[in-house]
């Protein structure tokens, strides 16, 4: 999911075509107070002809109330996809937003804080929350947290806890936060194959040049998947008994995750 400043329409249609697989319009971090409305008006032109989502402002700002006004306006048919709410901080909170919108429009909820983070599992089994995002930055400045790049340890526990509410609740996996350095795309796939490698579906990207990278560590590697057909070949007919493949008991659980290797790769 690729952020592109609500403010600078001129970049809207790259991003569409970069190669994600959404483009986030972003209303809040990326756009100065100044230019709030400007970048408010320009995504509501963009949603009348071209699919996207929108990150709205927080919550208590003063725009916050605004940017939902325009989104419910929107006419029926609209191009919006889904409503990102930075700051998702308890269930309430997150269901009052969804009043104000459009029926059944979907709802990102972007876990920033410690409350949040406390508060997932109740955010995450509201009706309309499509899926869970990690603002991994900004938890790091709430709860005081100095993330060691690029595996960042210490955010092990959060990026775990996201994981298991959002699957305890139905939903997709959730989607990584982003990644800063912009021209360092080997710390780029080496974060997101810790992240795949910890349950997230994906993240967020701040730059066209990092779709690829991402793209490329959310498919199984050739070494996964020499043993994803070994594991399939040699279990596929053992109706669930556990079999040996490689010095490796395989039973029905790695049976399936082989077999899932296999969907993500089309193979």
């Amino acid at each position: 999911m690729l952020f592109v400043p609500g403010d600078r329409p001129e970049r809207f249609a790259k991003a569409a075509s970069s190669g994600a697989d959404a483009v986030l319009l972003d209303l809040e971090d990326a756009v100065p107070e100044g230019s709030k409305a400007q970048a408010r008006e320009a995504a509501v032109a963009w949603l009348a002809h071209s699919p996207g989502l929108v990150r709205v402002n927080a919550v208590g700002t003063p725009w916050h109330a605004d940017d939902l006004a325009a989104l419910a306006a929107l006419p029926e048919g609209t191009a919006l996809r889904g409503v990102v709410l930075p700051k998702s901080s308890t269930a309430p909170q997150v269901a009052a937003v969804i009043e104000r919108l459009p029926h059944r429009m979907p709802v990102l909820a972007l876990v920033e804080n410690a409350i949040g983070l406390r508060e997932a599992a109740a955010i995450a089994g509201l009706p309309q929350v499509a899926r869970m995002l990690f603002g991994s930055i900004d938890y790091a400045l709430d709860t005081g947290i100095t993330p060691s790049e690029p595996d960042e340890p210490e955010l092990l526990w959060a990026r775990s806890a996201l994981v298991n509410a959002s699957r305890a609740a139905g939903l997709p996996a959730p989607l990584d936060g982003v990644f800063t350095h912009l021209d360092d795309l080997e710390a780029l796939e080496s974060s997101s194959r810790r992240s795949r490698a910890l349950g997230f579906g994906g993240r967020l990207c701040v730059h066209p040049r990092q779709i690829a990278t991402v793209h490329r560590a959310w498919q199984p590697g050739d070494d996964e998947i020499r043993w994803a057909r070994r594991v399939v070949r040699a279990g596929g007919d053992s109706n669930g008994a556990a079999v040996r493949v490689d010095g490796q008991m395989v039973d029905l659980p790695l049976l399936r995750r082989a077999r899932h290797v296999l969907s993500l790769a089309g193979a």
